[in-house]
């Protein structure tokens, strides 16, 4: 009997082994994955594989942070490299955000097995994006093995982004918290691509939109560095806003997302500010941390602790009404961070996470959070009318 209890949801992965390794038999296969490409008994996703396929997958791809999650923070790039038998390791985050054709010779399919945080700004289905363009032209199939959305595919939030702001922090018009399965994203890329590839999804097992990861009980292994746990998950559609200002986002402790503040900031003055707002599903807390790197490093900084508690919890609201106060009680300390971000030298940063340019100067011009919260439903019922093609789990 295995120590490791059958979880309720089985992944692509798993749905692959069990139903469609005949098909996948004789194939050269590449495999797009990272640290968390893990069945339910924490084997990854090559070597189970391996096993179950020899000699089938001869390259890998890796995301942002690297095949191994080994690269901490943004805009530090990993190289090409090698799994430990000598198969290469094409990094899409380095030399190149797109592969090549050349680095698809040979292949006749790629499996794709990520997680992704049901954030528009995780650059890992920007990734899948460019991956399935480059496929098109070398004439192989995308194969999404798929998994849950972490934080449910029954909540949206934010404006759709809008072309102005495409980069790799988003490329097509979904709002900041998306709803969708990285199997359900690469659908909805492949209706906007000129030229979409042959596109097959092996859908989680299991699976309901209302589910959060821990009801799955399947394992966290974190997907990228700053994302240990899946709480971080739940407030990052929010709390992602920070990283296009001088307040730290919690990077360089041991709770990254959850904190925010900066050295000019009360930290008691922020949570009484807050809790006027009335804001659904959250609790605050004041702190001082002191990053280790990233903004602020080395300094003490005062701020506040999230701590989602309902599911009601908005992040984005929550950050937004964050940014409001301190753009009122701070307004001569707090600063817009600059380019460079994700290879962006000239836009600001801001409105490429927000995904309009107008949203930041609204709130910086006394427009209340909640307002401009509010006006981004007509935008959601416009994508919920495209989500609703896209949907494998109902």
């Amino acid at each position: 009997m295995s120590k490791f209890p059958r979880p309720k949801v089985a992944t692509g992965l798993e749905i692959a082994a069990a139903e469609r390794a005949k098909e996948l038999k004789g194939r050269k296969l590449g495999l797009l994955a990272n640290q968390a490409s893990v069945n339910h008994e924490y084997v990854h996703a090559l070597d189970f594989l391996d096993r179950l396929l020899p000699g089938a997958v001869t390259a890998c791809f890796s995301p942002q942070h690297g095949f191994y999650g080994e690269k901490q923070d943004n805009m530090v790039e990993s190289s090409h490299s090698f799994t430990r038998d000598g198969r290469p390791v094409y990094s899409l985050y380095g030399a190149t955000r797109q592969p090549t054709t050349l680095m698809m010779e040979d292949l006749s399919a790629i499996l794709v097995d990520l997680t992704d945080v049901g954030t528009r700004v995780y650059t890992f289905a920007q990734t899948l994006c460019l991956t399935m363009e480059t496929a098109a032209k070398a004439g192989v199939e995308i194969i999404v093995l798929d998994r849950p959305n972490p934080i449910g595919g029954l909540e949206t939030e934010g404006c759709l982004l809008s072309p102005e702001c495409a980069s790799f922090v988003g490329l097509h018009p979904a709002p900041m918290r998306h709803g969708l399965t990285m199997g359900e994203l690469a659908m909805f890329f492949a209706e906007r691509l000129p030229s979409p590839p042959e596109l097959t999804i092996i859908p989680c097992r299991g699976w309901t939109r209302d589910m959060y990861h821990q009801d799955t009980g399947l394992p966290w292994v974190l997907p990228s560095p700053n994302m240990p746990n899946p709480s971080t998950a739940w407030v990052y559609p929010g709390q992602v806003v920070f990283e296009g200002t001088n307040l730290s986002e919690g990077r360089g402790t041991a709770k990254p997302f959850h904190l925010v503040g900066g050295p000019f900031i009360d930290p008691w003055i922020l949570c009484e500010e807050l809790s006027k707002l009335d804001l659904p599903g959250a609790a605050f807390t004041p702190c001082w941390f002191e990053p280790t790197f990233n903004k602020w490093s080395g300094l003490i900084c005062g701020g506040l602790e999230i701590h989602p508690v309902e599911r009601v919890y908005q992040p984005l609201l929550t950050s937004l009404s964050i940014l409001e106060i301190v753009l009122r009680i701070w307004p001569y300390r707090f600063r817009l961070k600059e380019p460079p971000y994700e290879y962006e030298y000239d836009r600001r940063p801001m409105d490429l996470i927000l995904g309009r340019k107008d949203i930041y100067d609204a709130l910086a011009s006394g427009t209340p959070a909640r307002e401009i919260w509010e006006g981004f439903k007509p935008d959601l019922a416009d994508f919920e009318r495209v989500r609703e093609r896209l949907i494998i789990y109902r």
